[in-house]
């Protein structure tokens, strides 16, 4: 099963200079639920800015690949994937990935289930999660706070 998680506002902003342009911090849980412990993937510059986050400590999660170009990048706490759509086409375990923005475009067609979290509050953005064909999925959950709906989508 490959999931996708994720953030956005109904314009599809999902990030502004490498980082969440929003702190909202139930939804920070939400996603700490869902993925921690777990196997996640994401792309290069998302690893890095998680680790801004969490500087000295563990990333929350089981297995962590990484999805890069650079054939030299070695890290301590990753897999590094040199091909993503390869790597979505074979893996055999259930993957969460995580972002960003190319990482989700190469995964889509591969998604099993979504989750969206809505953000309500529109922001400036300069990272946009690529355009979502809703026909291939059905709305299974959706969940409304005062900042966000939780929405989860299994494709058809």
């Amino acid at each position: 099963m490959i999931s996708l998680i994720w953030a956005m506002t109904r314009q599809r902003v999902i990030g502004k200079n490498n980082k969440m342009p929003w702190h909202i911090k139930e939804d920070l849980v939400y996603f700490r639920k869902h993925t921690a412990g777990k196997t996640v993937l994401m792309g290069e510059n998302t690893y890095v800015s998680l680790k801004g986050y969490y500087k000295d400590r563990p990333l929350p999660y089981g297995k962590i690949y990484v999805a890069s170009f650079n054939s030299n990048l070695k890290l301590e706490d990753a897999t590094v994937v040199l091909d993503a759509v390869d790597f979505l086409k074979n893996v055999e375990e259930d993957v969460w990935v995580v972002g960003g923005a190319s990482i989700y475009a190469l995964a889509l067609p591969y998604a099993d289930r979504l989750y969206i979290s809505w953000v309500k509050e529109n922001y400036e953005g300069d990272t946009y999660f690529p355009e979502l064909d809703f026909t291939k999925f059905q709305m299974v959950s959706e969940k409304e706070s005062d900042l966000v709906t939780y929405s989860i989508y299994e494709r058809v």
